[in-house]
């Protein structure tokens, strides 16, 4: 059975500001930097070593998984931030309260020139399917973003069960899943932070 450890990026500018972070990017904090120096260095404790690694192609993501590891990478624009349009770069405030299960509003930010909900979802489950499709993938970690790493949720569990399994989804922390016979399991979420304060 294959593992594959998806992660968030680390926190950045324009997490630190509230500003809408899709398709536009931003630099890592210091403090984001620290922290996926320690999820690396947890990594390293705990012998966890991946057979692949890979990032989507924004900078936020892939400067992330070279603090973490310095092992090679392959970066994919599947794996990309979901594009909100003209709301990017604006303050978070203005995003919606939507249901993503209603498909009228899970289009909400098409009228503005970004993806919906179920693209996110369709690009981003077929760019992960295919990278543990291939040989000697047994364990992978791969570097995306928060509304990226959602709807990848969503495409293998019901929001109802997403939302009893994680009420926050952090910068730098790190979702497991197994895959076997073609399907993801969600295994759990960690975050470096919540478990040294345990």
């Amino acid at each position: 059975m294959q593992e594959l450890y998806l992660m968030r990026h680390g926190e950045t500018i324009f997490n630190k500001r509230q500003l809408v972070q899709g398709a536009v990017d931003s630099p890592l904090t210091k403090d984001g930097i620290a922290k996926a120096k320690r999820v690396g260095q947890f990594f390293q404790k705990q012998g966890v070593t991946f057979d692949h690694a890979y990032t989507s192609t924004q900078e936020r993501a892939s400067d992330t998984l070279e603090v973490v590891t310095k092992q090679p990478y392959t970066r994919l624009k599947g794996l990309k931030e979901w594009d909100f349009g003209l709301f990017e770069a604006q303050d978070e405030r203005l995003l919606p309260k939507f249901n993503f299960k209603d498909p009228a509003e899970a289009d909400f930010f098409v009228d503005y020139g970004g993806e919906s909900a179920k693209q996110v979802m369709e690009r981003v489950n077929q760019t992960i399917s295919k990278i543990m499709a291939k040989p000697d993938h047994q364990r992978v970690l791969i570097v995306s973003h928060g509304a990226a790493i959602l709807m990848f949720l969503a495409a293998w569990l019901p929001f109802e069960e997403i939302a009893k399994q994680i009420t926050d989804m952090p910068n730098c922390c790190v979702l497991r899943f197994t895959y076997d016979n073609d399907r993801f399991t969600y295994q759990g979420l960690f975050d470096v932070d919540q478990s040294a304060n345990n």
